[in-house]
């Protein structure tokens, strides 16, 4: 699984970083997010699943 934050719709909620705190990272600047790295691992995958429909903004998203 592969997992992409959209910067434009990202407004820094931090969600996905409460919720999958080993994939994503917060910018120290505006508190928005992205991934540590495009590949999720595997004990991360339903974390992620999660962060992607917490997301108020709906920037985050994965393909298989």
């Amino acid at each position: 699984m592969k997992v992409q934050v959209d910067a434009d719709r990202c407004q820094g909620h931090t969600l996905c970083a409460m919720i999958a705190p080993k994939v994503f990272e917060l910018s120290e600047i505006d508190g928005h997010s992205s991934p540590i790295s495009e590949e999720v691992p595997a004990d991360q995958q339903d974390n992620v699943r999660e962060a992607v429909r917490s997301c108020p903004e709906r920037a985050i998203s994965i393909s298989e």
